[in-house]
Parts: C-alpha cells; structure tokens; sequence
C-alpha cells in the first residue's frame, strides 16, 4: 500500500444502538419486509433508478435493478 499510494479508509458502525431497533421495527409492523424494493427496473434503467433513489421521485426507496427484465 505504501510503494502504491493507496489509502484505506474505514468507519464504525454502532450496531449496538442500532441492530436492535432495526430487529423491533419490522415486528412491529413499521417496516414491510415482504418486497423492500418500490421499483424494479431493467440493467438499462440503472442510471434511472439511481437517480429516482437519491432525490426520492415517485417515493423510491429503494429500487431494485435486475438484469434479465
């Protein structure tokens, strides 16, 4: 790494705090977990389903990208 330049970079999670309500949220019903995509899109629509996902259009959250549709 040092005779290539590269850097490595990670972060931490506090999965502690976090996993548990993750676990609570689908038992309570807040969170479907039957089908967690809204959209399904062909490889093609990748760079449409990006950009629905990041400015949140049509209530994306998330979309999924298949590539044999």
């Amino acid at each position: 790494m040092i005779s290539k330049g590269l850097t490595v970079r990670g972060a931490q999670m506090h999965g502690q705090r976090c996993i548990p309500m993750l676990i609570d949220r689908p038992v309570a019903g807040e969170i479907e977990t039957a089908q967690p995509a809204t959209h399904t899109l062909s490889l093609d629509g990748a760079p449409t389903a990006y950009d629905m996902f990041k400015r949140k259009n049509d209530a994306c959250a998330p979309a999924a990208v298949r590539p044999q549709l």
